[in-house]
């Protein structure tokens, strides 16, 4: 039986995994930093719901399909390293342009597309969930109980993510990141490449 305590527990591992450094978090931040706050949380909205399809998937156990099917795992995680491996590449290319030029007011469509993209190429999430709700959550679960998990999932992510995006989506910030934008843009394209070759060669 789901009680409010399985859910805490729950929101505590989820938010540490969030602070963590990582491709969605960095994303979250520099689209906060560089479009503003309502990009920033277009962004989140797609990392989020991205993040929520992969608990909706390791509750329904994904984790057996990829255990019996390999490839699919393989596939999904190639092109998610390519992708992380493309913006570390474009973040590159124009850290010493201006701003303006090379960093147009990101749409929110678009915001929250690169989002759901980033997450989508990280299948290691099924595995993380997975191992998540085994540790946490009772085994009986019923299917009520697991829409209100992915519910609560995503409903947390949303709220950490539109948090970081107000905080950073002010004009103090983003006077901070147009000082330093060379350097805070290649350390942000050296991080992504390593995560993205890290994906790429890990089993």
């Amino acid at each position: 039986m789901l009680d409010a305590a399985h859910l805490i527990a729950f929101n505590l591992t989820l938010l540490a995994a969030l602070a963590s450094p990582g491709p969605a978090l960095l994303l979250a931040l520099r689209t906060s930093l560089v479009s503003g706050p309502r990009a920033g949380i277009a962004t989140g909205a797609g990392l989020s719901l991205m993040a929520a399809i992969w608990t909706s998937a390791a509750l329904l156990g994904l984790d057996t399909v990829f255990t019996l099917f390999p490839f699919a795992y393989v596939a999904i995680k190639t092109l998610g390293a390519l992708y992380l491996l493309w913006v570390a590449y474009t973040l590159w290319r124009d850290a010493r342009q201006p701003l303006d030029a090379s960093n147009a007011p990101l749409p929110h469509g678009h915001a929250f597309r690169r989002g759901l993209m980033v997450n989508l190429g990280n299948p290691k999430s099924v595995l993380f969930a997975s191992a998540v709700l085994l540790v946490i959550f009772p085994q009986d679960l019923s299917l009520g109980s697991k829409a209100m998990i992915v519910a609560n999932h995503l409903a947390v992510e949303l709220l950490a993510y539109s948090s970081f995006a107000l905080a950073l989506g002010t004009a103090p910030a983003r006077a901070g990141y147009l000082r330093l934008k060379p350097l805070l843009d290649r350390i942000a394209a050296g991080v992504l490449s390593l995560l993205g070759l890290r994906l790429l060669v890990s089993r």
